[in-house]
């Protein structure tokens, strides 16, 4: 048995960071995805200008994982492309589950045939993998699934209380019927996983909540190469501060308390949310758009321009994993305002504060406490920054990389680890 690991993930996940950390400590044996610009048909797309192609498809071409070489790439691109299609053609959460189930029932089942090679263990994203790793055991291999975010149960009970908070602020659930599934499908991956890794102690205590096997799960907060931004254009106070949200607009980001902080705030700070808003009804849109600047989706590259626009961050998640737009934001030197549910490594009182979900009067309490107050803000800019540096991908690595040791000790040194 060998000690190197098949990852396999749809999409470009954190810019390929776990494939990228084992390829860079010699274990990589495959990535398995669907679409990426290394190989096949989107590798065109790197020889066109990026100022002809649109946001959709320079996104696309973003999909480069680097320092992985091409032969140790497999796309499944079908899978991809009917998953994007069937999206466009019926935008809803209902159909966002039935597409997710499917595309992770159909790459399971094309990475089995497409084979193990040489590895001696398999990682795979929470709804995505499955079958392989039901597979993976019975050839022998060990098993991880990273939950990427808490369990569908508990973000859909998270979700349905902000629904009743703020009815008609995005469409009304329809009755769901394969949500259910999905959340089977999460707790038969943990059953078949060796170790459960979790992105923060948010992700591991929904776990617990859901019935999960908690002794199986393993913290290990993210990381990501996020440059160092010199700060641009930021005027010294007096003057309006400006808060950047980046991330889907809707229920679960928390931008109904986005909009609200706006409206409070409107006389000190200028807000700007950078993100797709799928599932938002026009009239919604229309109101967002008279509050604050509302950018859209953008390719990852562009961000940057944004967080240097920016003198805070503000993320007011009701549920996540571990929102890499915070780390990206501290690397930025940006005092973080967000919430425990958003699973951040933000220090409250040190690199931002960190408030109760839904709590419009601490939000705008702590953005008026910035705002008025130069020398704090610069302060836990600076800190900010230090605690980027402790959670980039070298970091991350080390920390993945300690979290699988067990077992892959254990794989490779059976009658030893016994």
């Amino acid at each position: 048995m060998t000690d190197g690991v098949m990852v396999s993930q749809l999409g470009a996940r954190m810019h390929y960071a776990v494939p990228r950390i084992f390829e860079r400590w010699g274990h990589l044996e495959t990535l398995n995805t669907d679409i990426c610009a290394a190989r096949g048909w989107p590798r065109t797309l790197n020889a066109l200008p990026r100022s002809v192609l649109p946001a959709s498809l320079r996104r696309l071409a973003g999909r480069v994982p680097a320092g992985i070489p091409a032969h140790k790439i497999r796309c499944f691109e079908g899978i991809g492309l009917r998953a994007a299609l069937r999206r466009m053609m019926t935008s809803s959460a209902a159909v966002d589950t039935e597409v997710a189930l499917r595309a992770g029932e159909d790459f399971s089942r094309a990475v089995i045939a497409a084979g193990f090679g040489n590895a001696g263990g398999v990682y795979g994203m929470s709804g995505e993998c499955l079958e392989q790793l039901a597979a993976a055991r019975r050839a022998g291999l060990w098993t991880a699934v990273e939950q990427v975010i808490a369990p569908r149960s508990v973000a859909d009970r998270l979700v349905a209380l902000e629904h009743e908070r703020h009815p008609g602020w995005e469409p009304p659930p329809q009755a769901n019927r394969l949500a259910a599934d999905y959340a089977r499908r999460e707790e038969a991956e943990w059953a078949q996983a060796d170790v459960v890794i979790c992105p923060s102690d948010f992700v591991r205590d929904g776990i617990a909540q859901a019935g999960g096997p908690v002794e199986k799960c393993v913290v290990v907060p993210y990381g990501v190469d996020a440059p160092l931004l010199a700060a641009e254009n930021r005027p010294a106070l007096p003057g309006r501060i400006r808060v950047l949200t980046v991330g889907s607009v809707g229920l679960r980001k928390g931008t109904p308390y986005v909009l609200a902080a706006a409206g409070r705030m409107a006389s000190m700070a200028s807000f700007r949310l950078v993100g797709p808003a799928a599932h938002l009804p026009e009239a919604r849109r229309s109101e967002l758009s008279g509050a604050l600047d509302l950018v859209g989706q953008v390719p990852r590259a562009e961000l940057a321009t944004h967080y240097r626009w920016a003198h805070m961050f503000l993320l007011p998640s009701v549920c996540e994993g571990s929102a890499t737009v915070i780390y990206e934001a501290l690397a930025a030197g940006l005092p973080v305002v967000t919430t425990h549910n958003a699973g951040s490594v933000v220090r409250d009182g040190i690199d931002g504060f960190i408030c109760p979900v839904g709590d419009v009067d601490a939000i705008c309490e702590r953005i008026e406490k910035l705002a008025g107050d130069l020398e704090l803000r610069q302060w836990m800019g600076a800190n900010a920054r230090e605690r980027a540096a402790d959670f980039d991908v070298e970091a991350y690595g080390h920390r993945l990389m300690a979290a699988l040791a067990p077992v892959m000790r254990r794989q490779l040194h059976p009658l030893q680890a016994s």
